[in-house]
């Protein structure tokens, strides 16, 4: 059993993490009750399950892993902890660059200190990413979670895991297609997990030194990744906030609110504005995500 405690900022809140792990009401893999996440995962390729309880000015954590006991010499847990909250996220800096700006600001305004909920690792960000893509979000939790039962990784206090690639490279086709996806996206998730189960795709060595332009190169080279998939996996699995979310429907839309446009915006229209944020254009995208219409009258 690993622990982790750490120093929340004063502007912090657990809102947008525990809703986007919760986004599941199924309870299946997560179970979000009051201010504690639940949440199962493979660690070391063995059923783990990541508590983490919000206090007013900290967040405790406990991973608690199926089998023998183990180490962590590097500290990954508290990392990942950190990443999984946005404590790594330059915030402030934003926020005193944008504050007086006449529309981020009503943005910044509306919900101060919001930070990016970013996946465990990399690897369950990408595979989200590439399950999602070009469908509605109910019908990718429906597939997501299917996945997951289908990897069969249950740890003992009941919620299954999400699988890393190692156990997910144990599922086939007829896996994917019995779960219900399409045959182009059961291939690019095969292949994905070969590629990072062999190392040729290192996510988590990615982590620490964010390559971008390298991450992006090598992930174009999977069959069935765009640059989307690739900007939205920078940021819910690595914390990178300048990934253009131009692509993404809602922030278009919630994009056309906010500015009171009365013709829908298009995605080369989109990536001009977002362009000028550089280099925050994915928490700006991040805001446009969680805009209300209460937020703007």
């Amino acid at each position: 059993m690993l622990t982790s405690s750490v120093e929340l900022p004063a502007d912090f809140s657990p809102d947008a993490i525990l809703a986007f792990h919760g986004r599941d009401a199924s309870g299946v893999a997560e179970r979000v009750d009051a201010r504690t996440l639940h949440k199962g995962l493979a660690w070391e390729g063995r059923a783990a399950c990541v508590t983490i309880r919000f206090h007013p000015d900290h967040a405790e954590a406990l991973l608690a892993v199926d089998g023998e006991p183990v180490d962590d010499p590097t500290n990954t847990f508290d990392r990942m902890l950190r990443r999984m909250l946005g404590l790594t996220q330059p915030v402030a800096e934003f926020e005193r660059t944008y504050r007086s700006h006449p529309v981020i600001g009503r943005l910044i305004a509306a919900r101060p200190g919001l930070r990016v909920p970013v996946s465990p690792t990399p690897f369950e960000a990408l595979t989200w990413a590439i399950t999602g893509q070009q469908i509605t979000v109910k019908a990718a939790l429906s597939l997501r979670r299917k996945m997951i039962q289908a990897a069969g990784l249950t740890h003992s206090g009941g919620l299954v895991c999400y699988p890393d690639a190692q156990r997910l490279a144990t599922l086939e086709e007829a896996d994917f297609r019995a779960a219900g996806f399409s045959r182009t996206k059961a291939l690019t998730l095969i292949g994905l997990a070969a590629t990072v189960r062999s190392g040729e795709i290192p996510l988590d060595a990615w982590i620490d030194d964010l390559p971008v332009d390298e991450i992006r190169k090598r992930l174009l080279s999977v069959r069935g990744i765009g640059p989307w998939t690739i900007d939205y996996t920078l940021l819910r699995g690595f914390g990178w906030l300048d990934g253009s979310l131009h692509g993404d429907v809602a922030v278009r839309r919630n994009l056309q609110t906010l500015l009171g446009e009365p013709e829908k915006i298009t995605e080369d229209n989109a990536k001009r504005w977002l362009a000028q944020f550089s280099p925050w254009r994915a928490l700006i995208g991040a805001h446009l995500w969680a805009l209300k219409t209460s937020d703007i009258y």
